[in-house]
């Protein structure tokens, strides 16, 4: 049903999975002449052009994958994504804000010189090159279900690597098959990123915790194949889930293993990683602290905050 299109990015990931089905089109990729060229190509050997596309899903709000949304929304498509999406994807440059906002004071209460921390929260302003804002025209949620080529295309919630993240699941050459984002991909472990929380007034989303969750929950739920976002289809979903799932409990001993006496999220990350370039240090922190959390959540670790510092040892 849906044929994987490759698309350049300038990200360190690589190309992104792009997927047409007839009119329909999944991720279209960053908002780039480079992927702009690239789609152009894919859409004429189907004999189609940018306005015979009519609708966009989009899996989550990454500037890789609806980059170019805004392209086809501007020529009529209809750009369909989840409603927790939604109000990034409409004010991108605002959520980033919000982001940066919280997290220049949070790496500092992780132990983080506050230059470096408004370093590292300012380098995603880059993404904003390739991250147009675009209009959403039918927000969906778990169990919604959108018609593509003459077939019916389920959503269903995913948690973990990005806020408002949903697999498109479908029949196809007898099997049960989901695109799945960056949730699950084949020769990657996802890391899943630090979020801020919704509303100053609420706690930090525990995200490690609750995509080990949604991994567990992906694993039963009897899918034949995933068409991931990066590189290549899954083949074994539930063997491969198993295989993520492992080495995040593996770095997780490896984390609680570091916590002989009180340690910052900062030191932390410098066991884990060494010197770490400014550029992958988000990545960084995102890990160290997601496996704090993951220890927290267990009371295998025990957390204080001493001089405006968060500590954890093991309990």
């Amino acid at each position: 049903m849906f044929r994987r299109v490759s698309l350049s990015t300038p990200f360190q990931v690589g190309p992104v999975n792009s997927y047409l089905a007839g009119r329909t089109i999944v991720d279209p990729g960053p908002d780039s002449e480079e992927a702009w060229s690239e789609l152009l190509t894919a859409l004429e050997a189907r004999s189609l052009a940018p306005d015979d596309i009519e609708q966009v899903l989009i899996t989550h709000p990454h500037p890789d994958h609806f980059g170019l949304a805004h392209r086809f929304g501007e020529r009529g498509a209809r750009i369909v994504a989840s409603d927790a999406a939604t109000p990034i994807l409409e004010d991108f440059a605002g959520r980033l804000d919000h982001e940066q906002s919280y997290f220049v004071d949070f790496f500092e209460r992780c132990g983080m010189a506050a230059e470096t921390a408004e370093t590292v929260t300012q380098l995603p302003e880059a993404f904003l090159n390739y991250a147009s804002s675009v209009t959403v025209d039918r927000s969906v949620a778990a169990g919604d279900q959108i018609t593509v080529d003459d077939s019916l295309v389920t959503v269903d919630d995913l948690v973990g690597h990005s806020v408002g993240e949903v697999l498109f699941a479908f029949e196809a050459d007898g099997e049960r098959r989901a695109i799945v984002g960056d949730n699950v991909l084949a020769d990657i472990t996802p890391n899943p990123f630090l979020q801020p929380p919704a509303d100053d007034d609420e706690p930090r989303p525990r995200v490690l915790p609750r995509y080990n969750d949604s991994l567990d929950r992906l694993a039963t739920a009897g899918y034949d194949r995933f068409l991931p976002g990066h590189r290549r289809d899954i083949e074994e979903p539930s063997a491969r889930i198993e295989a993520i799932r492992a080495e995040h409990e593996d770095r997780t001993d490896d984390v609680e293993a570091l916590l002989d006496s009180p340690t910052t999220p900062v030191n932390v990350m410098e066991e884990l990683f060494g010197d770490l370039p400014v550029t992958e240090q988000f990545s960084g922190m995102s890990e160290a602290v997601g496996h704090l959390d993951v220890l927290e959540e267990r009371e295998r670790v025990e957390r204080e905050e001493s001089g405006g510092v968060l500590l954890y040892e093991r309990a």
